[in-house]
């Protein structure tokens, strides 16, 4: 399948490396160095409508397809990978929000989430299980017309600076993934408790959290979808979460390649510049064509989850995930090794893109589970 960006596409490319080069790149290595969350940033990105880009345009969004916020995606991680984070993730659980919550939530938070005012959390994993959704031990009770939620949630990106979430929780706990219920869960909720984890090895400029929520009440009508219906719920975004993934991936082993490429062109050994030895030559010829078929295959990931093939969208953003997020380690790496002992200290950034890369192997489903789902799919 051949894709072919439309000139909107495009311009939003352009719109978003303009911002990434002027805005995010000059203060990317101090947010990094610091662990420091650009909050100026995500509120200044959400003007262009560069945060949560999906939300309707009738909440104040863009209402971008999945291509197109692929697009911002992937572009805000060549800027950097911590700042991209931050920002792409400010609208963490809107997509659930979107398209199950009621009127009142959707009116109370998207606008404030597309504006910048608010930053937004989703809450899955926990400190023991992380893939496997259904093994989750936060429970939810129905008190009256309230329901109280009592546990402990791990790796939560902007755990300690959202003001809302998305938080799933077992309310039937012995049916396992048949009895899990959404909620929306202000931050601001008596019992919510958070720890910030900043001892990470890469995407520092992004907020990772322990949630603990004890004894969380909140009203009924903050369920989201249905009673018991939060995993089915789930499922229909995980291809559009690895889809979007894949394109960071994409984004930060173009930037390491972008990096490597510079500096073969300023470094001089034997009287000449790097860049004219055919060992680096082959280096970044197989680091280039790597990172074009890994954005093909998310390319075409998100145009076949748009597409509504639910199977077919599960394997090509799986695949896309798999491919993109391995390579992107193995052009950081390289990257480095261009650069010889240069690479190794924070002179230059490839060593933060190596950090950062890394993450993409893990979250969103690891390498082997991407693997588990392809081969699900051919068999």
């Amino acid at each position: 399948m051949v894709f072919q960006l439309t000139d909107e596409h495009r311009a939003i490319r352009q719109a978003v490396r303009e911002f990434g080069e002027n805005e995010i790149r000059p203060v990317a290595s101090e947010h990094d160095q610091e662990g420091k969350y650009p909050e100026g940033l995500r509120q200044k990105a959400a003007e262009y409508d560069f945060v949560a880009p999906h939300i309707p345009e009738k909440y104040g969004g863009a209402g971008m397809d999945l291509l197109s916020s692929v697009i911002v995606t992937e572009e805000l991680w060549r800027a950097d990978p911590g700042i991209g984070s931050a920002v792409g993730s400010a609208g963490f659980g809107t997509n659930m929000i979107v398209k199950y919550g009621d009127e009142r939530m959707k009116s109370e938070w998207l606008p404030k989430i597309a504006s910048g005012e608010a930053a937004s959390f989703s809450a899955i994993s926990e400190p023991a299980h992380g893939s496997n959704v259904a093994g989750m031990e936060t429970v939810a009770q129905k008190d009256g017309d309230e329901y109280v939620i009592s546990g402990n949630k791990m790796w939560i990106t902007n755990g300690t600076v959202a003001d809302v979430g998305v938080l799933m929780a077992k309310t039937s706990p012995e049916a396992g993934h048949r009895g899990i219920t959404a909620f929306l869960v202000p931050a601001s909720s008596d019992g919510f408790q958070t720890e910030k984890i900043d001892n990470k090895l890469g995407i520092r400029a992004s907020d990772l959290a322990e949630v603990i929520v004890n004894d969380v009440r909140v009203p009924e009508e903050n369920v989201i979808g249905e009673v018991d219906k939060g995993f089915y719920q789930l499922m229909d975004f995980f291809a559009h979460g690895r889809t979007r993934v894949a394109s960071q991936a994409v984004g930060t082993a173009q930037a390491s390649l972008d990096a490597a490429i510079e500096y073969a062109d300023e470094r001089e050994q034997f009287g000449q510049p790097i860049s004219e030895f055919q060992a680096i030559q082959h280096k970044l010829a197989e680091m280039a064509t790597n990172i074009e078929a890994a954005r093909s295959l998310t390319y075409r990931a998100a145009s076949t989850v748009e597409d509504g093939d639910e199977q077919l969208a599960a394997k090509f953003a799986s695949m896309a995930k798999l491919f993109a997020s391995e390579h992107a380690v193995d052009v950081a790496d390289e990257a480095i090794q261009v650069h010889g002992g240069a690479g190794y200290v924070t002179d230059h950034p490839v060593e933060r893109y190596y950090r950062d890369a890394r993450i993409t192997k893990i979250y969103e489903g690891t390498s082997e589970i991407q693997k588990n789902i392809i081969a699900e799919r051919l068999l």
